[in-house]
């Protein structure tokens, strides 16, 4: 039965999946850190950009999140799913997640923080002059 409206449980998901992206971004900075490239530089730029907007959108989130008394709790965790549960205003909604469909949105939210991370600055009026 779903006890969560629409719009908390997509807050409380994105806020759950962003954190996620965060780890992996981190992750991936140590790796590329400590890893063999030549010219680690622009990489590391990207991870940081990213990651910068991500714990952005994070805190607005958990903000939001606190306004509305919404929290994510992870119960647990096997080979092949995670269980989290949804609380919002006394109420509880348990959700269970396919490990790979959470690996898929992970990704997804890890390509759209490195386009943002790509675009380029929007030009000055000035610098057309």
């Amino acid at each position: 039965m779903r006890y969560l409206s629409e719009e908390e449980f997509q807050l409380a998901a994105r806020f759950l999946f962003l954190s996620m992206a965060i780890v992996v971004i981190r992750q991936d900075t140590g790796h590329i850190q400590n890893g063999p490239f030549k010219i680690k530089g622009p990489y590391l730029k990207l991870l940081q950009d990213m990651e910068k907007a991500a714990v952005e959108e994070r805190r607005r989130l958990r903000q939001e999140m606190n306004k509305q008394s919404i929290r994510v709790v992870r119960l647990n965790r096997n080979d092949s799913f995670s269980t989290f549960l949804f609380i919002s205003g006394g109420h509880e909604e348990k959700r269970n997640y396919f490990n790979p469909a959470i690996r898929m949105k992970v990704e997804a939210i890890v390509q759209e923080l490195m386009a943002a991370a790509l675009q380029p600055d929007q030009p000055h009026a000035s610098a057309n002059t």
